[in-house]
């Protein structure tokens, strides 16, 4: 793969690497299409960034004239803000980057996704219903659509059930002799293989996992108001592996510092965020829906490098 990546621009001339990019193009231009149906209105947002979006440390510094700065990890700060200057529903087909360790089939440090955010929801079923009707469009149109790039890659794509919406507790429950998942920990590469093995089993290509504790969820994710423990969150997981994450975020201002605090982050560091929730921010959720994560499931590709014109992965700065 190596030696490809390094002259793609031969690689891309053979027929199967060129199906696979003209997929990926059908792919954001159908999640475009949804997008706009649904009511929402394309944003772009900085890759530039003072402080962590995520509070995390997987961030890549940079020289930024006398300052300090990092490319943005998500536009999760900015879409958020969105939601109180009256663009109630705002998408964006983001690049972030994450300086993660990595180096699997299934990583890489600068991805694309689908970021989206909508305000005025009851719950995250509300963000659910869009995230599932995105990614079963996606799909549909791709099997209606592709039909000679996908007899050139020798695939056949199946349009999935509607997902079924599972608990994380249930998700453990069904783990349990299998794979040892600790109450309150991620639910691990292997968990998410075999629950999608069992899921296939019982018809379901596609499936929610929700409710997952609120400890290992961002700060701004909102609590379960009927259990403290557990965050009103998702992921989407396609033929055992997770391609989205999302939830309802907190709205109320007094509660989101409590919760940046708790996580061990100085709400100073985050002054620019906090000021949009002063002055009165509706209910509101969203997600990131990874593009090479799922053109990488839809196609069953052996390497998520493959989903990419030119990847970046810990090892690969070139082309």
């Amino acid at each position: 793969m190596d030696t490809r990546l390094d002259a793609r621009f031969f690689d891309v001339r053979k027929p199967e690497i060129s199906a696979i990019f003209q997929i990926r193009d059908q792919l954001q231009y159908s999640g475009r299409e949804f997008l706009r149906s649904k009511g929402f209105m394309e944003i772009t947002t900085p890759k530039i960034i003072a402080s962590a979006s995520e509070g995390g440390t997987d961030l890549f510094p940079i020289s930024y004239f006398e300052k300090e700065a990092f490319l943005a990890q998500s536009p999760q700060l900015y879409k958020q803000s969105m939601m109180a200057s009256g663009l109630d529903r705002v998408y964006e087909i983001a690049t972030y980057f994450r300086a993660e360790q990595h180096n699997t089939i299934w990583h890489l440090n600068e991805n694309t996704a689908f970021d989206l955010e909508m305000a005025f929801i009851e719950s995250e079923e509300d963000v659910m219903d869009i995230l599932e009707g995105l990614v079963l469009h996606v799909i549909k149109h791709i099997s209606k659509n592709c039909q000679p790039q996908l007899d050139i890659l020798k695939k056949e794509v199946a349009v999935p059930k509607n997902p079924p919406r599972l608990m994380y507790d249930e998700c453990l429950k069904m783990l349990k002799g299998i794979v040892d998942i600790e109450w309150g920990e991620d639910i691990s590469t292997e968990g998410e293989k075999k629950l999608g093995e069992i899921m296939k089993e019982k018809g379901y290509e596609v499936f929610f996992i929700k409710k997952y504790p609120l400890k290992i969820r961002a700060f701004y994710t909102m609590p379960d108001p009927t259990n403290p423990k557990l965050s009103n969150s998702f992921d989407l997981e396609y033929k055992g592996r997770e391609i989205s994450s999302g939830a309802q975020r907190i709205h109320l201002y007094d509660m989101l510092v409590k919760r940046i605090e708790a996580k061990g982050l100085n709400p100073e560091n985050f002054c620019s965020y906090l000021d949009a929730f002063r002055f009165g921010m509706p209910p509101h959720g969203g997600f990131g829906l990874g593009i090479e994560r799922l053109l990488m499931q839809i196609l069953e590709l052996p390497n998520i490098r493959e989903a990419m014109l030119f990847p970046r992965d810990r090892k690969r700065l070139t082309p």
